[in-house]
C-alpha cells in the first residue's frame, strides 16, 4: 500500500476540526485525520508492504524547465507552495509519529510522491494499492499486475477501488490510456492547460482511436476519418504543448528508490516513545487506532 501523504494530510485537515489540539495549542487535526484514515486503510486492506510517499519536491526542476507554469498557481510570495498556516507546523510532527511506529517514509530530491509511487508500483511485485485523492494516479492502474487506486475523493467511507473497468466507464476511454487523455484535456490545479479547446470530450475521441501522442500527430497530419477538420487543426495547433505534455504529465517510473524493508512495522519492545508522542501532542484515540489496526 503506497500512501499519497500530502493528500492525505490536506483532507485531513480540511475534513477535521481545527478545535483537535495539543496540550500547548499546537493544532494535530491533520496528524489525528491521517492517522485515522491510515488506521482505517490497513485494517480494510491489510497490506503486507506499507510505505508512506512524500514530496521530494513539489515543483520538480525538470518539469518546471519544460513548462514554467508548472504548478505555478500555487506557489506562494516567497516561491513556497502555498499551504494553510495552521497545517505547516503539523506535518514534521506527523513524521515523527510515522517514524516512532516504524512505517517506512520516502521521499527522493527533485521528484514528487506521485512519481515516487509509480516507481515503487513498476518495481514492486503486486498487488499493490496507492491511495491518494488526485486522479492523476489512474495512469498507473495494471489489470494484469493488480495495481487498483484507492480513490478518497468522495471520502474514505465511500471510496472508489479504480481499476482499468472503472476508468473506462467513467471517461468512456481504453482503461489504460488516463494519461493520454490528460495530456489533451489538461489539469487546471497543475497548471496544465492541455491542447487548447480540447476539453473531456475531444480527448476521449482521441484517446479512443490512437495509443500514444506520436500517433495522434500522425493521424492529424493524414486527416484521419476519426477526426473532425476542427480537431485536426487544434492537435496541429498544439504540437509545441504535445512534444513535451508526455514528460509533464506521466509520472517518472525509474525513480531511484532507497532499497529498505518495506514490511508492515512489527511490534517493537517498547512503546514508550509512540505513547510519550501521544501525550504530548494529545494524539488520544488516533494513536490507539493505528495501534489496533497494527495488530499490536
Amino acid at each position: 500500500m503506497l500512501l499519497d501523504s500530502a493528500s492525505l494530510w490536506y483532507r485531513a485537515f480540511y475534513g477535521m476540526p481545527d478545535s483537535l489540539v495539543a496540550p500547548d495549542g499546537t493544532p494535530v487535526n491533520a496528524i489525528r485525520g491521517y492517522l485515522d484514515m491510515s488506521a482505517r486503510l490497513i485494517s480494510l486492506y491489510k497490506p503486507e508492504r506499507l510505505v508512506a510517499c512524500i514530496e521530494g519536491d513539489w515543483r520538480p526542476s525538470w518539469r518546471v524547465e519544460l513548462f514554467p507554469d508548472y504548478k505555478a498557481n500555487r506557489v506562494d510570495e516567497e516561491g513556497s507552495e502555498e499551504e494553510p498556516d495552521l497545517l505547516a507546523p503539523q506535518i514534521p510532527i506527523l513524521m515523527d509519529v510515522l517514524d516512532a511506529f516504524g512505517i517506512s517514509i520516502v521521499g527522493v530530491d527533485d521528484y514528487e510522491a506521485d512519481d515516487v509511487m509509480a516507481s515503487f508500483a513498476d518495481r514492486e511485485p503486486g498487488p499493490i494499492r496507492i491511495v491518494t485523492g488526485d486522479r492523476d494516479m489512474f495512469q498507473l492502474v495494471d489489470d494484469q499486475k493488480d495495481v487498483k487506486v484507492v480513490y478518497l475523493a468522495k471520502g474514505l467511507s465511500a471510496h472508489d477501488l479504480v481499476d482499468t473497468k472503472w476508468v473506462a466507464k467513467e471517461y468512456e476511454i481504453p482503461g489504460d490510456r488516463y494519461a493520454l487523455f490528460a495530456m489533451f484535456r489538461g489539469d487546471p490545479s497543475d497548471g496544465l492547460p492541455g491542447v487548447k479547446g480540447i476539453g473531456e470530450k475531444g480527448a476521449a475521441l482521441i484517446c479512443n482511436h490512437f495509443a500514444n501522442v506520436d500517433e495522434v500527430i500522425q493521424g492529424a497530419l493524414s486527416s484521419h476519418d476519426a477526426l473532425s477538420a476542427s480537431l485536426i487543426k487544434k492537435i496541429l495547433e498544439g504540437q509545441s504543448y504535445l512534444k513535451i505534455a508526455p514528460t509533464l504529465v506521466q509520472c517518472a517510473r525509474d525513480v531511484s528508490l532507497p532499497h529498505i524493508d518495506l514490511a508492515l512495522p512489527k511490534k517493537p519492545d517498547d512503546l514508550s516513545q509512540i505513547y510519550s508522542l501521544q501525550k504530548q501532542y494529545g494524539l488520544g484515540a488516533s494513536v490507539d487506532r493505528m495501534i489496533a489496526a497494527l495488530g499490536w
